[in-house]
């Protein structure tokens, strides 16, 4: 008689609190967004993305700008900063698979980070699938950092003070800026790395564990992919599957959070290997009986809260004077 292996695993260990929001998820009876046209899943991503979250903290600066894409393209950008001072700062990616979020939806998690850092952060609302395929994100993604990088001062912001990173999809672009600016001589002093998606396919044993979520499913990531990725080539191109690139040599530190209950948590885990490999020093930290998502959920989970903590911390380390 042959055996399942998944049979042999024991049910998601979430945490009492992960478990009842999860419930609560449920109980509402929302379509989930692979269920939704695209449009459909930017408006439904949206209108839940702040429903978990702390209160907004006050900044002394919040300012919304654009930087120009290679293609002339506006890309809207938001800056957080505590103070008017001449700071270090974040370049952030929101995630949402590519296809849904924006600077809107990561509002209070940049806000969070700011102010606990010290820092000034720039939130990046690159373009979006299905209108804009692979690699017009990471395109987006990098022609902003370099802006930074190279023109941070006209915004008060100390440019050879740099940090990058983001969530999910959004830590896919910050692992692949921190490649692309090892390559172009521009300092990084951190990559923060929030649960990213980081292997062409998703194959790993945490994809198959996860399958069916919380949350984040099979089905969710196949209708994201589907949306962004133009042909099945796209997925062995690096920069959308950083685990793929062929030298991490002397990429910035890191820092990597991940979340134990989480399709994603295999490759966060691999791509942290590989940097090690490479002498890169990397900060991991797992939190135990969380989904994807759950740094956004403060107000109902003390991981997200000590993640933020965690996070802001490494920033304002890797970002001192």
């Amino acid at each position: 008689m042959t055996t399942n292996p998944s049979m042999n695993l024991p049910p998601h260990p979430l945490t009492a609190k992960m478990a009842s929001v999860v419930e609560r998820m449920a109980r509402a009876g929302h379509p989930t967004l692979d269920q939704l046209s695209p449009d459909e899943a930017k408006a439904s991503y949206e209108k839940g993305a702040g429903v978990l979250e702390v209160p907004k903290p006050e900044l002394a600066r919040i300012e919304d700008f654009s930087i120009a894409a290679r293609d002339g393209f506006a890309i809207p950008a938001r800056l957080y900063a505590p103070s008017s001072d001449v700071l270090p700062v974040l370049v952030y990616f929101h995630g949402g698979g590519f296809t849904v979020g924006n600077v809107r939806t990561h509002d209070t998690l940049c806000r969070v980070l700011s102010a606990r850092s010290g820092c000034a952060v720039v939130s990046v609302d690159y373009r979006l699938a299905p209108a804009h395929k692979f690699p017009t994100a990471s395109d987006d993604a990098w022609d902003a950092f370099q802006f930074v990088a190279t023109q941070g001062a006209s915004l008060g912001l100390d440019g050879s003070r740099l940090a990058v990173g983001g969530d999910s999809a959004g830590g896919t672009l910050a692992a692949v800026c921190a490649i692309m600016a090892r390559d172009a001589g521009l300092p990084v002093a951190l990559q923060m790395l929030i649960y990213p998606g980081m292997t062409a396919h998703q194959d790993t044993p945490s994809h198959q564990r996860f399958e069916h979520g919380p949350l984040l499913t099979k089905a969710m990531i196949d209708f994201f992919f589907a949306q962004y990725v133009r042909t099945p080539a796209d997925r062995d191109d690096w920069r959308f599957a950083p685990l793929l690139a062929d030298d991490v040599d002397g990429v910035a530190p890191a820092w990597i959070g991940l979340a134990e209950c989480d399709p994603v948590v295999d490759e966060g885990i691999a791509y942290a290997d590989k940097l090690r490999a490479a002498g890169v020093a990397v900060d991991l930290e797992i939190y135990r009986g969380v989904i994807h998502e759950f740094i956004k959920m403060g107000r109902a989970l003390p991981e997200a809260l000590q993640a933020q903590s965690d996070a802001a911390r490494a920033l304002k380390e890797a970002l001192a004077p």
